[in-house]
């Protein structure tokens, strides 16, 4: 079975991660289920000289074993003695640090960039180190264009000034109002290899609980994607990032609202409802209206452990098995 993913940071890793260990359990799938995972690129920034890429970073530690657990973004066991350097030097954004394992990753990925490899060549390099290929994932970022998504604030004199999206969601804590969003690069973009064949070849394609804006949407607006989903047979499932109207973590609703979508799971769906088939919601979420066409299942959305992500991830399974036509398997309590 081929199952294409499209993540972003955090809860799209943790999704993945849940869903590695639910197809290890799951011999109804058949032999050697794999999974290609799509990862967002309009976090990248460049800080103090690096290339820092935040959704993919976050996606190779959690799937390799090696992210902060409490954290859930950035290496475990991490110190900073670099960028308290940096600081005292006056170099690099100090709301922003860099632990010294993370810039190990930071500084072999500029490099080969440097050198002329893809960025799309470089992650698999990165995958490799981190052993996603030996657990059946393949990562990808959604494109080899550099991209950036920026964030439009008020000025003080009363226009206004674009920051950089990391700026806004870690100094300001997504707390200054925003105008609108916009990406650049993204119109010139072009999907990095095998991300279309991906979308296009799936026998399921998964929505985690990933930002639907700054994460997913970024991805959904990289030229052919949007389309390969429109255009694919597999069924296109997701989970809802909103539990009775509030993200579980980060600022979804910071990032809806300037949209004018309403700050729900159904607003969440009708984002994506020009393709999408199945819709997992919390139980709170349940008596909401959403998009015609789209079967909704309602179960306790909180990924509290890694157990509770493979959970998550079955009831994905489940739901795709049934929109395909196969009946789900009769699973213990």
């Amino acid at each position: 079975m081929q199952i294409t993913v499209l993540a972003g940071g955090v809860g799209g890793a943790r999704f993945v991660r849940g869903l590695v260990h639910a197809l290890a359990a799951d011999p109804a799938l058949g032999p050697d289920p794999s999974i290609t995972v799509i990862g967002n690129t309009g976090d990248d920034i460049t800080l103090v000289g690096l290339r820092v890429c935040p959704d993919l970073d976050t996606l190779l530690y959690t799937l390799g074993d090696g992210v902060d657990e409490d954290q859930g973004w950035g290496r475990a066991q991490e110190s900073t003695r670099v960028s308290g350097e940096l600081a005292t030097l006056g170099v690099g954004p100090e709301w922003f640090t860099l632990g010294d394992l993370d810039l190990g990753t930071h500084l072999a990925r500029s490099r080969w960039l440097a050198q002329g490899m893809t960025l799309s060549q470089v992650t698999a390099r990165l995958a490799d180190r981190w052993g996603l290929p030996a657990r059946g994932v393949r990562l990808l970022p959604a494109t080899d264009t550099p991209i950036e998504t920026h964030v439009v604030v008020d000025d003080e004199d009363g226009g206004e000034r674009a920051i950089h999206f990391q700026e806004w969601w870690v100094k300001h804590r997504a707390a200054l109002p925003v105008r609108r969003f916009t990406v650049a690069g993204l119109a010139g973009a072009t999907a990095a290899p095998h991300v279309l064949d991906a979308v296009r070849g799936a026998d399921l394609v998964l929505l985690p609980p990933s930002n639907p804006v700054v994460s997913i949407g970024i991805i959904l607006g990289v030229p052919g994607v949007r389309e390969a989903l429109r255009g694919t047979r597999a069924p296109v499932v997701g989970v809802s990032p909103l539990l009775g109207g509030r993200p579980v973590r980060g600022h979804a609703d910071a990032c809806l609202a300037p949209l004018g979508v309403e700050v729900s799971a159904a607003g969440v769906a009708g984002l994506y409802a020009d393709f999408l088939d199945g819709w997992l919601v919390d139980d709170a979420d349940a008596a909401a209206r959403y998009p015609t066409g789209v079967q909704v299942r309602a179960l306790d959305l909180l990924m509290r452990d890694q157990p509770g992500a493979a959970r998550l991830a079955r009831a994905a399974l489940d739901l795709g098995r049934e929109l395909r036509g196969t009946p789900a398997p009769v699973r213990r309590a």
